[in-house]
């Protein structure tokens, strides 16, 4: 599995997992002149090339002059997400796109939740550009795959949790009590939260739009739900 990206590699060296080498593009510099010192550092093998060998190696994605070689991606067990009073658990129905995908792992981890949940199939999965996009978030936070959302949202709620759709047609997020545990889950892009998955959650909540443009992209929606959840649990 490849990881590629200034950032995303970066934080793939302060985890755990297994680099198998790192290449980088011949005359590094800068942050890519870290990158080498911290793979040293940690006893990564480091192999220095043109930019045409990344470009190969890539195909058409956008490398930053470095590419990091790794096992595959390793999904977390959903049993093994959160389990605080105060938890917080991500689930996509849905999310096809590998850019929102992305930007759900980084927005999710910058807002210190547990886990994020995708399902088997009908969604993207992480691949090295959802991991890149992610700007390193993917190898930080628990992501477990599920055969089924709607099994996952039954399983959180035995568990305690308070779980809620994200749709437009819901209550105010900024009305709703976002205390305890809490899971948000995020549509598609064009589905959105499909109806019995809808319908087996707590309740539906909502971000007001006060402008002609009658939906949010799904990660930006997200990513200001999470937030609410954040605000409402300072407060305690």
């Amino acid at each position: 599995m490849l990881t590629f990206g200034r950032n995303a590699v970066l934080e793939l060296l302060k985890t755990d997992k297994t680099i198998e080498k790192i290449m980088l593009e011949k005359g590094a510099q800068g942050t890519l002149g870290r990158i080498f010192a911290e793979a040293r550092q940690k006893g990564v093998r480091v192999q220095f090339a043109d930019r045409a060998v990344l470009d190969k190696a890539c195909g058409d994605k956008r490398h930053q002059g470095v590419v990091a070689f790794t096992t595959d991606f390793i999904y977390a067990d959903i049993a093994d997400m959160g389990g605080g009073d105060e938890s917080l658990i991500v689930l996509c129905d849905g999310i096809e796109d590998v850019h929102n995908l992305g930007s759900i792992l980084r927005v999710a981890e910058c807002a210190g939740a547990d886990g994020v949940v995708i399902p088997k199939a009908k969604g993207a999965s992480v691949t090295e550009a959802v991991i890149r996009i992610s700007a390193g978030a993917a190898e930080h936070i628990p992501v477990a795959k599920v055969p089924s959302v709607n099994a996952a949202v039954d399983d959180l709620k035995k568990r305690g949790y308070w779980v809620y759709a994200l749709e437009a047609d819901g209550t105010p997020i900024y009305d709703a009590d976002l205390s305890g545990k809490v899971a948000l889950v995020v549509g598609g892009e064009d589905s959105g939260v499909h109806r019995l998955t809808r319908e087996k959650c707590d309740g539906v909540l909502s971000i007001p739009l006060m402008g002609k443009v009658n939906s949010l992209n799904a990660s930006v929606a997200l990513g200001i739900a999470v937030y609410e959840v954040v605000r409402a649990k300072r407060k305690k």
